[in-house]
């Protein structure tokens, strides 16, 4: 029997610094207005092919969404893949990422806009996505954020097609910081509940475009106020 995962290690909030400090965004819903990954995987459905695959799996799907919408998705995810390999799905995401980024009303400028303050005052930027990685890395680099560093959700290679390997939502960023040796932050920027661990751990949590029952609804968990901020 494997052991049991272990829980990631509690980061402490962070008291405010001067100079350079370590600032964390989350991706969609911050950087971009939508959920790409949930886009991308639209797509992927857009055939009538895709489609019937979907249909065996339907009376499973109805039966663990109300208890598991994050394995419902898992399933989702793994049909929407079905037979794409590693380097086909490379080139459809990076192929989508292209495209997206010429659409219209994508992005929200002033994250664009803030994030870029970030790096020019010295701030080491990371951002922490439950997107997958290659499709946020390409979005960064279609976005001229080539060097911004990215924690991200992740694929692997498995037969029949590729298969979610890491969801990076909720308490999983806290483990991804930890792994890549970030143990402290002083400002975090997310748009929901699941970014409640990582907004409790800095000493500036900010909630972005969040409505004022999300915005109670995080103050309570984090025990005290949160800065807002709208952006567009």
């Amino acid at each position: 029997m494997p052991a049991p995962e272990q829980a990631p290690p509690q980061p402490v909030a962070s008291a405010p610094v001067a100079g350079p400090r370590t600032v964390l965004f989350d991706f969609d819903g911050v950087i971009t207005v939508d959920d790409t990954f949930a886009r991308f995987m639209r797509e992927r459905y857009a055939g009538v092919g895709r489609k019937l695959l979907l249909l065996p799996v339907v009376p499973w799907l109805l039966l663990v969404w109300p208890f598991s919408w994050r394995l419902g998705v898992r399933t989702l995810v793994h049909v929407g893949l079905l037979g794409v390999g590693e380097r086909r799905y490379r080139e459809l995401a990076l192929d989508f990422a292209s495209r997206l980024v010429r659409r219209p009303r994508q992005f929200q400028r002033d994250a664009l806009l803030v994030l870029r303050r970030h790096q020019a005052g010295g701030d080491r930027v990371i951002v922490v996505t439950g997107c997958e990685r290659t499709l946020a890395r390409g979005l960064l680099d279609e976005l001229g954020l080539p060097e911004i560093e990215l924690l991200a959700s992740e694929l692997v290679p498995r037969w029949p097609g590729m298969r979610v390997k890491r969801h990076n939502v909720g308490r999983r960023k806290l483990q991804s910081l930890a792994e890549a040796g970030v143990s402290a932050w002083q400002r975090a920027y997310g748009d929901s509940v699941l970014d409640i661990p990582m907004l409790k751990a800095a000493a500036e949590p900010v909630l972005v475009n969040a409505s004022p029952k999300l915005c109670k609804l995080v103050e309570k968990a984090l025990g005290r106020s949160i800065e807002r901020v709208a952006w567009y």
